[in-house]
């Protein structure tokens, strides 16, 4: 799949900051007002491999993203490892979610590219055991296996981001004396730090997946879309051929397919 050419949209996004009382802390976000809201707000999670990226640094992407999903898009700067270690950052999007569906008055979409895309499919699923299923999942090329044992991480020497760099970033993420699978006598319910950890896939909201084929993560992402598409759920896999990693930041092409993706099974 190729993507098309996209020219800059002329209509402009409004947007604010905002402070969300948290545990201790708070949790700051920023929302990109399109003027109008055919489907339900998404809230997005950034990029970084979970120990960078900002809502600054996105700020431009998120903007593009509320203009074609044509719905209010809510940046979230989580926290971030190495020293606010998993399930810190987890616990920032689901507080984001929360805020978003008091604001909006319906129902949310969770979303994000690379790790924030891991983080958003680990909150789709803790909101899935509540009961208050998300809107839809928006997940954009997410890392998914913290050992990296798929073919794709071998089949471009030399592509973004290396396998050894992503296992030193999960490490910092999950923390070295974490275990996979998750154990389930210590957290009720539980909260995932990848969706692998989830026993069933049963359940979820409609999903769109994004991922290029010179990314080392391709394999982890058409996996997970089988086992979605196996437990019954829908799913929109965009493969784009020649497309690497991180792509979210500088190609319009992949945020335009994103967001109309999007609307197309949430609004």
């Amino acid at each position: 799949m190729s993507l098309p050419e996209v020219r800059s949209p002329a209509a402009r996004v409004r947007w604010e900051s905002q402070l969300l009382p948290a545990a201790g802390h708070q949790v700051y976000v920023r929302t990109f007002d399109p003027g109008s809201d055919t489907a339900p707000w998404l809230v997005w999670a950034h990029g970084g491999s979970w120990r960078a990226g900002s809502v600054d640094g996105w700020h431009q992407a998120c903007a593009d993203l509320a203009r074609h999903a044509g719905t209010t898009v809510v940046s979230v700067d989580y926290r971030l490892a190495p020293g606010h270690r998993h399930p810190a950052a987890l616990l920032d999007v689901l507080t984001a979610l929360d805020w978003a569906e008091r604001r909006s008055g319906r129902p949310a979409a969770v979303g994000g590219d690379s790790a924030g895309g891991t983080l958003a499919a680990c909150a789709a699923l803790v909101r899935r055991d509540a009961g208050r299923p998300a809107a839809a999942q928006v997940l954009a090329y997410p890392p998914v296996d913290p050992d990296c044992r798929a073919a794709s991480y071998g089949r471009h020497p030399g592509a973004f981001p290396p396998r050894a760099a992503l296992l030193a970033a999960w490490r910092d993420y999950r923390g070295a004396a974490r275990r996979h699978p998750l154990s389930r006598r210590s957290e009720r319910p539980p909260l995932y730090s990848t969706p692998d950890e989830a026993e069933s896939f049963a359940g979820l909201p409609p999903t769109v997946l994004a991922v290029g084929g010179l990314d080392p993560v391709a394999d982890d992402v058409r996996a997970l879309a089988r086992r979605l598409r196996a437990a019954g759920n829908t799913v929109d896999l965009g493969e784009f051929d020649d497309l690497p990693h991180g792509t979210f930041l500088t190609d319009p092409g992949l945020r335009r397919w994103l967001g109309t993706a999007y609307t197309r099974r949430a609004a």
